[in-house]
């Protein structure tokens, strides 16, 4: 029997898209402060189950009335991330309870644009496996996924129409599939985390969780429109369906909502062949186990040395077998990653995206673990930008993530491809 998150109708307003919310505050029809009160009141009803928040940002905040074009737009940070007057604990007691001096660049470029930070999110421990205490807001007995458990838990229900969240394995795009909204990781290096933490500087990626792939793009366009409009004009006309490479045991109900979705697309006048791509993808996930262990290694091995009983043994196991990697196995990944990333853009030809399974299945029962990474890794390793898109479900009415890949310059495509899936699979 799924559980969910249930919201009441006197809060129905923040379920409108996200280009309509701001426009209703623009011209007056509600004030900011009316809207981030309205999440407020929605965190206070769910909040008990869902436990999605670490910290709460002080009332008052939208009062200010905002006019830009993401007006009054109540926004979750995930506490790997820096906002001025409050702590980043980072999932942790290792870190500092005092509050931060300044905002990361990007939760300021948002806030510019008139979106209102509610609070910081619950995070795994150190961006890691090691749960939170969130649920999934579609079945209260399974996990949301991680690292960005709270921010996607909190968007999926309805608490905040928008979100931030990170990405190293399979961060973003995971927990998105899981709770059935959308998700869009940057490519590597395309964006300033200046402000966040950095576990895994060749991996680490910024990312950002909305209800639909239509409330992304208007995220992103009026933030980072120059991300979003890369590529604008290049039509998409073929879908490269890949079907896991055999990296993990799929779940009979995901291959057949991929399947579908390819013909879906199909009938929308795209052609549709398979990937074929598998030898270099297993090699792909294979290396970025290796450069995720070594560099989380280096990065937080002092940092926690004088905590070992406040570390998880998750972590712990990992910074202990990254420490073991010799350099040259390090860098010989590094190296492989760099030339296969030459191989596949030069296969990928700008008419094509990718389309595939954002996770083996729908989220795993229980609040031990945050789920498999398995369909994300080989792609984070090449630092592509990756979108999940929502709408396919199991017969049971759980979310079934699907993601659609390209090259860096391609998000434009992914995401006028992601909004057309979506609207179909929606549509049934």
């Amino acid at each position: 029997m799924i559980d969910p998150i249930r919201t009441t109708p006197d809060q129905g307003a923040l379920d409108r898209p996200l280009a309509e919310l701001a426009r209703v505050v623009r011209d007056g029809s509600c004030s900011a402060d009316e809207l981030v009160s309205l999440s407020r009141a929605r965190i206070a009803a769910t909040e008990e189950d869902l436990a999605a928040w670490v910290a709460l940002a002080p009332e008052g905040a939208g009062a200010k009335r905002p006019t830009g074009p993401l007006a009054g737009i109540p926004l979750g940070v995930k506490d790997i991330i820096d906002v001025a007057g409050l702590p980043t604990r980072c999932g942790s007691s290792t870190t500092s309870p005092d509050p931060v001096a300044t905002t990361a660049p990007l939760v300021s470029a948002l806030t510019a644009l008139g979106a209102v930070v509610v609070g910081k999110t619950v995070t795994t421990e150190f961006a890691y496996f090691a749960p939170g205490p969130t649920a999934n807001p579609r079945d209260l007995r399974r996990t949301p996924g991680g690292s960005s458990s709270g921010s996607a838990a909190a968007v999926g229900a309805g608490q905040v129409p928008l979100a931030f969240a990170s990405q190293t394995a399979g961060s973003t795009i995971r927990p998105a599939s899981y709770c059935g909204i959308a998700g869009m990781v940057a490519p590597h290096g395309t964006l300033d985390m200046t402000g966040w933490l950095s576990i895994c500087p060749s991996l680490d990626s910024p990312g950002l969780f909305a209800r639909t792939v239509a409330d992304l793009v208007t995220a992103l366009e009026a933030a980072f429109p120059r991300l979003a409009a890369r590529s604008d004009g290049a039509r998409v006309a073929q879908v490269l369906c890949w079907d896991g490479s055999g990296l993990d045991e799929l779940d009979p109900e995901m291959t057949a909502a991929v399947q579908r979705a390819a013909g879906m697309l199909r009938e929308q006048g795209y052609a549709v062949s398979e990937l074929g791509w598998d030898e270099e993808l297993r090699t792909l996930s294979a290396d970025h186990l290796c450069v995720m262990a070594s560099e989380m290694a280096h990065q937080l091995t002092q940092r926690l040395a004088p905590y070992p009983e406040q570390v998880s043994p998750q972590l712990a196991a990992l910074l202990t077998s990254g420490a073991a990697i010799p350099e040259s196995t390090y860098r010989e990944a590094l190296d492989r990653r760099d030339q296969l990333r030459t191989l596949l853009a030069e296969r990928l030809a700008d008419d094509q995206v990718i389309l595939g399974p954002g996770t083996p299945g729908p989220a795993p029962l229980g609040h031990a673990g945050t789920g498999a990474p398995s369909m994300n890794r080989p792609w984070q390793q090449l630092g592509w930008p990756q979108v999940a898109v929502p709408g396919a479900q199991t017969e049971e009415g759980l979310p079934l993530g699907l993601a659609l890949i390209g090259r860096p310059g391609q998000e434009a495509q992914l995401l006028r491809v992601g909004a057309q899936l979506e609207g179909a699979l929606t549509r049934g």
